[in-house]
C-alpha cells in the first residue's frame, strides 16, 4: 500500500476525462502536486493510505475551472463605466482611467482581489493580459493559483512601457524570470490588431516562437472592429494573421464574435483555439459568438470572464450558464451547447485552449491536483439527476466549498488560506478613491 499526502474520499467525482467518466462514492489520491489515483472508494482504499483525508460526502468533486481570458487587476475598475459601446468604453473611459491610475500597486492589489474572487468561485487557472504583469505573477504565486500571464503590448505608450520595444523587452523579462515555475506560465500577448502595427505583431510572434510559447490576441470582438481591420489590411483579419505567419497550434484568440465560415476554416486548418467570453460580449453588445459552428469545425473553444470592468465578476459558473443559454439563442435550438459540452469548455477544453491540457483540466492519474468540491447539500441543488445540469444551470461560485491547486489546499470550508481577502478589499477601496478623484479633474 502506498502512502500519499491526501485522499479525497466519498464524493461524486466528475473527471472531465476523455470518456467524461463520473464515479459515485469515489476517491482521489494526491501525492505532492499530482493525482496518483482516481477510482471508487474501495479501489483507492486497497492501494493508498492518506496522511490527510478530506471528507467529500455530499459533494461533487471536479476539475478546477479554467478562466481562459481576464484582466485580473481590473477588479479596481469594476462598475466604473457601464452600458457603453466597446470603442467608446475603451477609448473614452478605460484607457484614460488606466493612463492616470495604473501602477504596480494597483496591479498587485487588484490581482490579489481577483485571485480571492476566483478561488472562492472555483477557478484554479486563469489566463491574464494586463500591465505590470510581474505584480500579477507574484500575487498568483503567493496565492497558489495557476496562471498564464502576458503583458499587453501596444503601439502607443502604456502606464508600464513607453514603446512596443519596451513591451517586448518586459515580456522577455517575464519569460526568463518565471521559466520553469510550477504555477506561473507566460504567454506573448499583443493587445489587438487595431492597437498593434504589423511589425509589432511580427516581433511578438518571433518572441513567442523563440521560446516556444503561446501567442494570444483580442480578435474580431465586434462588427466595427472586423470592418476596420478589413479596410486597413485589404483582407480579412484571419487571412492577414495567416499571411503574417501567426497562426499555429500555439495561437489562441479572445472573443471571435464576428467569425464566419472562412475564418473558422482558417483556424481549424492551423489548429488555432478560441476563448469565448459571452457575458462581456453581451454587456458591450458586441454580438453572439458562433460557438456551435466553431465546435462543428473542430476548433477547441475555452471559456473566460474577461475583466471585471466588462462583466462585472469573475464567476465561471455564471459564465457557463450564460454560454449554454446564449448558444441556444444564437441557433434558436435548445439542443445546442448542452451542459456537458459547456462544462468541458470550462475544464478540459479550456486547458487545451491555453496549451495546458497535459497538466490540468481533468482528474486522472498524472495530472496536477487542481480540484474543487461543490457542496450539494443546498436547496437549489436538490434533487440531483444530472451532474452537468447542476454545474451549468443551478450551481454558483458560492457553492464551492474547498479548492486544491497543485496539491495545496487554498480554500477549505469557504475559508481562504493563502490570501487575506479583507486586506485586499481594503487596499482596493483606497485605490478606488484615487481613481474616482482622478476622473473628476
Amino acid at each position: 500500500m502506498q502512502e500519499v499526502d491526501t485522499i479525497i474520499s466519498g464524493g461524486r467525482i466528475l473527471t472531465s476525462d476523455e470518456k467524461d467518466s463520473i464515479i459515485h462514492d469515489g476517491c482521489i489520491a494526491i501525492d505532492g502536486n499530482t493525482i496518483v489515483g482516481v477510482g471508487t472508494s474501495k479501489e483507492i482504499a486497497v492501494r493508498f493510505l492518506g496522511r490527510t483525508t478530506i471528507d467529500a460526502r455530499d459533494c461533487l468533486v471536479m476539475p478546477g475551472l479554467i478562466n481562459g481570458h481576464t484582466h485580473a487587476a481590473m477588479t479596481c475598475f469594476r462598475g466604473l463605466a457601464d452600458d457603453m459601446e466597446l470603442m467608446d468604453w475603451l477609448n473614452n473611459y478605460i484607457f484614460p482611467a488606466e493612463a492616470r491610475n495604473v501602477d504596480p500597486e494597483l496591479t498587485y492589489w487588484g490581482s490579489a482581489l481577483a485571485c480571492a474572487e476566483m478561488i472562492q468561485s472555483g477557478t484554479t487557472t486563469f489566463c491574464d493580459m494586463y500591465l505590470f504583469e510581474d505584480e500579477t505573477a507574484q500575487v498568483a504565486r503567493q496565492a497558489g493559483v495557476r496562471c498564464l500571464l502576458g503583458e499587453a503590448i501596444f503601439d502607443f505608450p502604456s502606464p508600464n512601457t513607453k514603446t512596443p520595444e519596451e513591451g517586448l523587452a518586459y515580456t522577455r523579462m517575464l519569460i526568463e524570470k518565471w521559466a520553469d515555475d510550477p504555477l506561473v506560465n507566460i504567454v506573448v500577448e499583443p493587445h489587438a490588431l487595431y492597437t498593434c502595427s504589423p511589425s509589432v505583431i511580427k516581433q511578438a510572434k518571433a518572441l513567442a516562437d523563440e521560446y516556444n510559447l503561446p501567442f494570444a490576441i483580442h480578435l474580431l470582438e465586434n462588427r466595427g472592429e472586423a470592418r476596420q481591420l478589413e479596410e486597413r489590411f485589404g483582407m480579412k483579419a484571419t487571412r492577414f494573421l495567416q499571411e503574417m505567419g501567426c497562426l499555429d497550434e500555439r495561437f489562441f484568440a479572445f472573443h471571435c464574435v464576428c467569425m464566419d465560415k472562412e475564418d473558422m476554416n482558417i483556424f481549424a486548418d492551423h489548429g488555432c483555439k478560441v476563448v469565448h467570453n459571452p457575458e462581456s460580449n453581451m454587456k458591450l453588445a458586441s454580438g453572439i459568438a458562433p460557438v456551435a459552428s466553431m465546435l462543428e469545425h473542430g476548433i477547441v473553444v475555452g471559456l473566460g470572464t474577461d475583466g471585471c470592468a466588462s462583466n462585472n465578476n469573475l464567476d465561471m459558473f455564471d459564465e457557463m450558464g450564460t454560454a449554454a443559454r446564449l448558444g441556444k439563442i444564437e441557433r434558436l435550438d435548445p439542443t445546442v451547447l448542452p451542459a456537458k459540452t459547456v462544462t468541458g469548455m470550462a475544464t478540459r477544453d479550456g486547458a487545451r485552449a491555453l496549451g495546458m491540457g497535459d497538466i490540468t483540466g481533468s482528474l486522472k492519474t498524472g495530472m496536477r491536483a487542481d480540484i474543487i468540491m461543490i457542496d450539494l447539500n443546498r436547496p437549489h441543488l436538490t434533487p440531483l439527476y444530472d451532474e452537468y445540469s447542476h454545474i451549468v444551470y443551478a450551481a454558483g461560485g458560492s457553492d464551492v466549498k474547498t479548492v486544491i491547486i497543485d496539491g495545496r489546499i487554498v480554500m477549505e470550508d469557504r475559508q481562504l488560506l493563502t490570501i487575506d481577502e479583507n486586506e485586499a478589499m481594503a487596499r482596493v477601496h483606497e485605490i478606488a478613491k484615487r481613481i474616482r478623484k482622478s476622473l473628476e479633474t
